[in-house]
């Protein structure tokens, strides 16, 4: 099985969890931006949650399925459509052979993943199929899909075949009736502060920053991608010159360089950082943080790491709890 690539959107690229181990030797994480979409979308067609999904940004491309295969649609809300019909998100669907995947503009998010039944047959490169764009290695060739690419397609699971087996005898396609919600809609609803705890050099900014931090928006600028998030609002100042020796670089790290605008890590984030930081985002806010676009505001509320601890485990017991419903149903 295969889909064949007949445009190429803004940028889609195969990413899964990650690239783990390999930052001591320069090598970045990679991965999927929105963890928990992949996550689910992964569940929902009975592959691994860390099997890879095509991420795609923002516009996206335009794809030609071989033969009848199960996807689901995960993250932003890009207008998914097959041979002009919408089609819905967060549910499996089986497209029919020859139907054709587009996609509008984005309506909420603007991240989509495109998870399918078997997964990316790709090779692993360190122990992941993730795509490191500046290295040039890693899912499909080590960059972007482009027009007139084959993307092969893995064995199907036997889960995902019974998912299979109960969407069978449709037209163009045919979609369940039972979806899942996101996990980070039940946390936060959009519009709410992005939360944060305490960074290593907190205690280094001056008590105006710390207050600005909290109270004030910050925006997104046009110099953010997979790599940090650059923003602009009220600039961060330390209390007084602080020398540093660079640290390891973690996902949702807030650092502040010499101009006081805050940068977010992402997850193409380099494997050392030599900046302040002075927060770190929750982990169970990260998803929601990697689909606002730039130009969009964004406003921090400070938690313990008691508090961030709680709602990672709130998550991970929510995806846990639909991966067992998601196999119970098809037992």
């Amino acid at each position: 099985m295969s889909i064949f690539v007949l445009r190429p959107g803004m940028l889609s690229t195969l990413q899964d969890r990650g690239r783990q181990g390999y930052q001591k030797y320069g090598v970045l994480v990679s991965g999927a931006m929105d963890e928990e979409a992949l996550r689910l979308g992964n569940i929902l067609v009975g592959n691994e949650q860390s099997e890879a999904a095509l991420e795609i940004t923002m516009m996206g491309p335009v794809l030609k399925f071989s033969e009848n295969l199960l996807i689901a649609l995960t993250g932003a809300d890009l207008q998914p459509t097959v041979n002009d019909t919408v089609i819905p998100m967060w549910r499996p669907v089986l497209i029919k052979a020859g139907s054709v995947l587009r996609f509008g503009r984005p309506v909420q998010g603007c991240r989509t993943y495109l998870c399918v039944s078997g997964g990316y047959n790709v090779p692993l490169v360190m122990g992941s199929k993730s795509t490191y764009l500046r290295a040039g290695f890693g899912g499909f060739k080590g960059r972007a899909v482009q027009t007139g690419d084959v993307l092969e397609l893995g064995e199907i699971s036997s889960l995902g075949r019974r998912i299979t087996h109960s969407l069978e005898d449709a037209g163009v396609y045919k979609t369940s009736r039972w979806y899942i919600q996101p996990a980070y809609r039940l946390n936060c609803e959009n519009g709410q502060p992005i939360r944060i705890t305490k960074g290593l050099q907190y205690k280094y900014f001056s008590e105006t920053a710390k207050h600005h931090l909290v109270s004030k928006d910050f925006r997104i600028t046009i110099h953010a991608d997979r790599m940090g998030y650059r923003l602009d609002g009220c600039k961060l100042e330390l209390a007084n010159p602080l020398e540093m020796i660079s640290e390891a670089a973690v996902q949702g790290t807030i650092q502040v360089p010499a101009d006081g605008n805050p940068i977010i890590l992402m997850s193409d984030r380099q494997s050392v950082a030599g900046y302040p930081k002075i927060a770190q985002v929750s982990m169970a806010d990260m998803s929601r943080l990697a689909q606002c676009k730039p130009g969009e505001k964004l406003r921090f509320s400070l938690i313990t790491s008691q508090q961030a601890e709680g709602l990672l485990l709130q998550r991970e017991q929510y995806i846990k709890d639909v991966a067992v419903s998601v196999s119970y149903r098809f037992a």
